[in-house]
């Protein structure tokens, strides 16, 4: 195993000191460090961050490997500055057994560019009528601890009520997607003057506060934990508030995309809630369906609610919902349109447009407090003596524009088409190993 020394790096924006790597720990830190015999990476003007951990990434791999593969995915994933991903069970088949979420952790190891963490469905098929196998998937050697329909809300409060009893004996996690269905029946953008003026049937922010207003309540009684995937409205971070003030075991994420877009950008204009990024930038045009996302993206006054909420922790995590679509399943007529963005490669620097460069607090939302729900040890560790060397380092100075065609991703289906984002990802680390130099993957 090589040994890598890194000089001259800020260490999530401490002053700049050298950081050895050796036999997958970081062995030490500090100024002027010598090691004849390990590689030298000049880290001046770089920032070095624990590996980045995203709890919501969709691999698509049994059943889609046109969109994405388990090892695509791995790929756009330490590109993007990751150590440790947590796949959804929206598969074919679903990974509602143990047999399916231990194929999907196999071809993480095997693909060994980032830790492949499976999600498990919490309902079989996703169909909402009956608990999947919960202590099979628990038990197996993928060690599911987070389960999910994501892309479907679980509906029936009497199902998730023992959805989470049922993981509370092993300090399961149970992640809604909230969505009260019959208030969505048909919808295709936020509800609201945009939505009305386009013609299309609005998505009403009630039906996402409505689901999470329940379940907190349902999880305060159990007693069990709960997470609330891709949150999007200034309702949904009240009823967190709230919940959270009252002690409710219960953690959210948002998505950059929810952090930066508006529901305008729908009818072609430019709304982006960062002038920085806006200036040079617009939409192909109105409809465009790459902007399709479930849930959808919400007004101005709901992004800025998001943003105070992932700077003052009502929401815990950045998560990314990187959800690949093949070209037939994005460029087509709106209505047709599947629902999803790419986010694997372009989250940091959306990051570090909406919290600045307080690399503590984008450590914090995206690395630390990630890996401490999934429960991944080893992950979400600031780099120190005898840590396990899962780290990414970053030159904030650089900016890049988005070619759709050079993402790692098998799908185009990326929002952030011609923008110029800020910061770039020069090296990954899992376990002392580089699974990207120079801002490429080594394998």
């Amino acid at each position: 195993m090589t040994a890598y020394l890194i000089t001259s790096v800020s260490v999530v924006g401490a002053a700049p000191t050298d950081l050895l790597i050796r036999d997958g720990v970081v062995a030490e830190v500090g100024p002027d460090l010598s090691a004849p015999d390990a590689t030298v990476i000049d880290g001046t003007g770089l920032v070095a961050l624990p590996g980045l951990v995203d709890l919501h990434t969709h691999l698509r791999e049994p059943g889609r490997e046109d969109a994405e593969t388990v090892e695509s995915g791995s790929r756009a994933a330490a590109l993007g500055g990751y150590t440790a991903v947590c796949a959804m069970a929206n598969t074919s088949p679903v990974a509602d057994t143990a047999g399916v979420v231990e194929q999907v952790w196999r071809l993480g190891r095997e693909a060994g560019l980032v830790d492949v963490q499976p999600i498990g469905a919490v309902t079989v098929g996703l169909a909402g009528e009956r608990l999947a196998e919960l202590g099979a998937m628990a038990d197996s050697a993928a060690r599911v601890r987070i389960f999910s329909d994501d892309g479907h809300c679980v509906a029936d409060p009497k199902l998730m009520r023992r959805a989470l009893e049922y993981v509370k004996a092993f300090d399961g996690i149970i992640a809604q997607h909230a969505e009260e269905p019959r208030l969505t029946e048909g919808a295709q953008m936020h509800e609201g003057e945009v939505s009305t003026r386009l013609g299309l049937i609005g998505w009403p922010a009630v039906a996402e506060e409505a689901i999470i207003a329940r379940d907190v309540l349902l999880a305060e009684h159990v007693g069990s934990r709960l997470h609330v995937c891709h949150v999007s409205t200034a309702g949904s971070v009240e009823v967190l508030r709230q919940a959270k003030a009252r002690g409710v075991r219960v953690t959210a994420e948002v998505t950059p995309h929810h952090l930066l877009l508006t529901d305008e950008v729908v009818s072609g204009r430019g709304a982006l809630a960062s002038p920085a990024l806006a200036d040079n930038w617009s939409p192909a045009g109105a409809y465009d369906p790459v902007f399709k996302v479930n849930p959808p993206l919400r007004t101005a006054t709901d992004v800025a609610a998001l943003r105070t909420a992932l700077a003052d922790g009502v929401v815990d995590v950045i998560a990314t919902d990187h959800a690949p679509h093949a070209v037939e399943d994005k460029e087509c007529e709106w209505a047709y349109a599947r629902p999803g963005m790419l986010g694997l490669e372009t989250a940091l620097s959306i990051a570090l447009d909406v919290l600045g460069p307080e690399w503590d607090l984008i450590a914090e939302r995206m690395s630390r407090t990630p890996a401490r729900i999934a429960g991944l040890t080893g992950h979400g560790v600031d780099p120190a003596p005898g840590v396990p060397a899962n780290l990414t380092l970053i030159d904030p100075a650089a900016r890049r524009t988005i070619e759709p065609a050079e993402l790692a991703s098998r799908s185009r289906n990326t929002p952030y088409a011609r923008m110029t984002l800020p910061g770039r990802i020069v090296a990954t680390f899992l376990r002392g190993e580089p699974t990207v130099l120079d801002g490429k993957a080594v394998k």
